[in-house]
């Protein structure tokens, strides 16, 4: 799946997993000559084009999953409720560093188990209501108490003893151990007198009525499950409103037809699904009024096998193939595995050659397997693996399995993703000299076959944040779901005893340095274990109309990319192209963090907690 992926597209928070497909600005122009709905876009824009509105449309290639924050995994769901609702900290689009968001400042207790956060008195929800630190301190109590409300980001509030608002503009946090991620809790904070009505949060969607209440960017208006999602310029946004009045992510299955829409002026971004392949990338740097933003991904791609779906009540579910338990078979797959042809041949050189769990953008936790420790690709040594475990090969060549039947792999494929189906072929061909069948089981929604688990094999992916911790509790045992009819906030049904020893101990870890080694040794663990295969780092190949766009801040801001950031920076600042003044072309936008940073608190030696999970809550993606 692809935290986009998965974005479950598999998001939170932007688990950006691609679980699910992975999973938009009509320009001006197009807004002022559009007369009718679109079967894409039922709702007529005419109302918007005689008030002279400026509306953003980002053509993606992920539907939603649930518009509930509670709920949502993929990274096109977590990257909306970034825009609706304020999180206590937000990230510097420059560098990542933990800046103000809903909180102005946070200190810690000096044995770091009680967090004081202050919450700011110029934040309003949509309503008119004031957001205050009761809003918080709900939404976390919320989490603690309610298994359907920790769907989603329930890995944050485990160790939480205790929260509450003494006032206001107080908001206390009382751990049971140390927690490292104080400074990055990507949890969107929702309001008490409205979601408090809520019944059932394993099954509220948050998508029957508009607009919907938030203190964001932007403001939900409107949403079609699979077309469009419409959002609303937050005009008393306490750090100012976005230059567009309104955005519109639009869900295109067939990435080509959204390429073809850039061209044309009917959308003014493509993010890809989720990237650009480099045939559109290359055809679009040489379209006029049209800029390519090509720049290192927060993504990783993989192959991940089931591992034997099961519940923490320690029941089996799905139809793995029993091959798949042995290390040694897993192992074997992936030596026959040529990344540099993958690189070369289907992302031909926008990406780089993966290796460990998270992205060399994020450098203090990016790791490296040893010479010695290295899944090499070695279709030789592959095949000798396979016969040590007892799978031989017939007089045809067929490996057969312990049932005497030939070995055939289905291996789940985002039908969105051409990358996918690229790779795949590849498999069957290099698979096949082991004697090993392939069949590429590709749908739109992947989602069902994933948590049921019924796949052997599937591509996968998340965008990380810089946090690393989300993106590696997804594997811990208490990932999995209750009982097999649940769902549960794990990636592949990974439960291994030595890796969550490793994970608890980076989470208590306050040194940065010491931390950023534990979590390395995290790595390092689910790299042996053979359960996911980590590819490739996809570039974010992103593209625009210079025409109506006329800047939009990039995350990082050197080389960054512009969808699914870690923040709501590119939506909130893009500027449209016929806004009077200056702006710089792809870097700040005017977002005001200089002087913010300073009133913030730094805790214990001066450490900046800086990082987090969600695409990523991508996301997946």
């Amino acid at each position: 799946m692809s935290t986009q992926v998965h974005g479950r597209g598999l998001s939170g928070p932007t688990r950006s997993r691609r679980l699910v497909p992975a999973a938009v600005a009509v320009g001006a122009a197009l807004v002022l000559s559009a007369a009718t709905a679109t079967p894409l876009d039922p709702a007529p824009r005419q109302a918007a084009a005689a008030d002279g509105a400026k509306v953003l449309t980002v053509a993606v290639a992920q539907s939603v999953d649930s518009l509930s924050p509670f709920l949502a995994s993929r990274l096109l769901s977590t990257s909306v409720h970034r825009l609706m609702y304020e999180y206590l900290t937000n990230y510097d689009p420059k560098d990542n560093r933990a800046i103000p968001g809903l909180a102005t400042k946070w200190e810690s207790s000096p044995d770091k188990l009680t967090w004081t956060y202050t919450i700011r008195s110029n934040s309003k929800w949509s309503d008119g209501q004031q957001a205050t630190a009761e809003d918080a301190a709900w939404t976390f109590n919320k989490m603690m108490t309610d298994e359907g409300a920790a769907t989603a980001n329930g890995s944050f509030v485990s160790n939480f003893e205790k929260v509450t608002a003494p006032s206001p503009t107080e908001l206390v946090v009382r751990l049971k151990k140390p927690q490292a991620t104080m400074t990055a809790l990507d949890v969107p904070i929702v309001p008490k007198h409205v979601w408090e009505k809520v019944r059932d949060f394993s099954k509220f969607n948050n998508d029957k009525s508009f607009p919907v209440v938030g203190n964001g960017p932007f403001v939900l208006t409107g949403y079609k499950a699979d077309s469009y999602v419409r959002l609303k310029a937050n005009k008393s946004f306490w750090r100012g409103s976005p230059k567009f009045d309104e955005l519109v992510f639009r869900y295109y299955k067939d990435q080509d037809a959204a390429v073809a829409a850039l061209r044309k002026g009917e959308v003014s971004f493509v993010a890809g699904s989720p990237s650009l392949t480099p045939a559109q990338a290359s055809a679009l740097k040489n379209a006029d009024d049209i800029k390519v933003n090509d720049a290192p991904g927060r993504r990783f791609y993989a192959l991940a096998t089931n591992p034997g779906a099961r519940a923490r009540n320690g029941q089996k579910f799905g139809d793995g193939d029993p091959s798949l338990l042995d290390e040694r078979v897993r192992h074997a797959l992936f030596m026959a595995v040529d990344r540099k042809t993958i690189i070369d041949k289907v992302f031909q050189g926008h990406a780089v050659q993966g290796e460990g769990y998270i992205p060399p953008r994020f450098s203090p936790y990016f790791w490296k397997p040893s010479a010695g420790q290295e899944l090499a690709y070695d279709p030789a040594k592959a095949a000798q693996l396979l016969d040590q475990a007892g799978y031989k090969t017939n007089s045809s060549g067929k490996r057969l399995g312990k049932d005497g039947k030939p070995i055939s792999y289905r291996v789940l494929c985002h039908a969105t993703d051409p990358n996918d189906k690229a790779v795949g072929q590849y498999l069957q061909e290099w698979w096949s000299k082991l004697g090993i069948g392939v069949t590429l089981d590709c749908l739109d929604n992947v989602s069902d076959p994933w948590l049921a688990g019924t796949y052997d094999l599937a591509f996968d992916g998340w965008s990380v944040n810089p946090d690393p911790d989300f993106v590696l509790s997804i594997h811990t045992c208490a990932a999995l779901p209750a009982t097999p009819k649940d769902v549960g906030a794990t990636d592949n049904f990974i439960c291994d005893k030595r890796y969550d020893e490793l994970y608890a101990r980076q989470l208590a870890e306050y040194d940065p340095v010491k931390r950023a080694a534990i979590v390395k040794q995290a790595e390092s663990r689910l790299y042996d274990l053979g359960y996911m295969n980590v590819m490739a780092y996809p570039n974010a190949v992103e593209a625009y109309r210079t025409d109506q766009i006329k800047s939009i801040q990039t995350m990082p801001s050197a080389a960054g990319n512009i969808y699914g950031q870690d923040g709501y920076w590119s939506w909130w600042s893009a500027v449209p192209a016929d806004s009077g003044g200056s702006s710089d072309s792809s870097s700040s936008t005017g977002v005001v963090i200089g002087g913010i940073v300073a009133a913030v608190v730094l805790v214990g030696a001066g450490v900046f907690f800086v990082m987090r999970r969600r695409a990523g809550v991508d996301d997946r993606e």
